[in-house]
């Protein structure tokens, strides 16, 4: 896979680049393993808009996916690897040797014809296989971690994503995220062995916005270009700064540095490290 530079025609052309399609083996998938996806544009059920600048966009349709990888000691080959419109990584088409066929993210490197196969005990430690922490050897990268037994991965599914295991100790393993931050997870816990595929997408230059709205993206407009009834920072006569202490939302609340995560939660306890990226206030 590598990122494809088209001949500058163009002021758009200059600017964009786009992975080429070598590694995927199949242009279509496989029927059943397929739904239809409604496009709610960003709306709830009232129809209110809860989500904004969504809507439009290529129609896409839904490759269930095999998060949980709960088909236990039956080996599977890769019969193909596809391209899924609804996330940025390659997928990949299991068939089991019982006949059923299902699909999973893929890994980096992940060959045709390979075999593959979900534990829950110790196996080789080859990509795409797939066991509970505590079989998997410490300094090791996993991807689609779980975060409860038996629910299916829920950490690193996204492209070129992985997390370094660290250690385990006392039923839980110590897990390093790609944004620092540093976690307990229980040892029981499922993850698969590698990383997630494309790990070029990061590269990509989207170059116009026309490809954005095939995304289904739509345009964001700066709040300092509103009228003051529309938002906090609009209005003044030609350009002005926010004219705040901090940035606000459209509607009112601080934006930018401010803490979400609710004081006191649960899942706390299981926090080592948190990430450090951001500046936190």
């Amino acid at each position: 896979m590598a990122i494809r530079i088209y001949k500058p025609t163009t002021p758009a052309r200059r600017q964009t680049s786009v992975l080429t399609s070598d590694d995927i083996t199949a242009a279509k998938p496989l029927k059943r393993l397929v739904v239809s996806k409604k496009n709610r544009a960003g709306r709830n059920n009232q129809g209110k808009i809860t989500v904004r600048h969504q809507g439009g966009g290529s129609r896409k349709k839904v490759r269930l996916i095999d998060y949980r990888r709960d088909k236990f000691d039956i080996p599977a080959k890769v019969a193909s690897l596809e391209y899924d419109p609804n996330r940025n990584t390659r997928i990949a088409l299991l068939n089991y040797i019982d006949g059923e066929k299902r699909y999973i993210v893929a890994p980096a490197d992940l060959q045709l014809g390979r075999e593959v196969i979900s534990a829950k005990r110790a196996v080789d430690f080859q990509p795409g296989n797939a066991m509970p922490l505590k079989f998997i050897p410490a300094g090791m990268f996993v991807y689609n971690v779980e975060l409860v037994p038996g629910k299916g991965g829920q950490l690193a599914r996204s492209a070129g994503n992985s997390i370094y295991l660290m250690a385990i100790d006392n039923g839980h393993a110590q897990l390093k995220m790609p944004s620092g931050e540093v976690r307990l997870v229980a040892e029981d816990c499922l993850a698969t062995i590698g990383s997630a595929s494309n790990p070029d997408y990061k590269n990509i230059r989207w170059g116009k916005a026309g490809r954005m709205r095939h995304r289904g993206i739509r345009p964001t407009v700066r709040g300092k270009a509103m009228n003051p009834v529309d938002h906090p920072h609009g209005g003044g006569e030609g350009s002005n700064p926010i004219g705040m202490k901090s940035p606000k939302t459209p509607w009112g609340k601080k934006a930018l540095g401010v803490k979400t995560r609710k004081q006191g939660k649960q899942s706390d306890k299981f926090i080592i490290k948190r990430r450090s990226s951001k500046k936190r206030k």
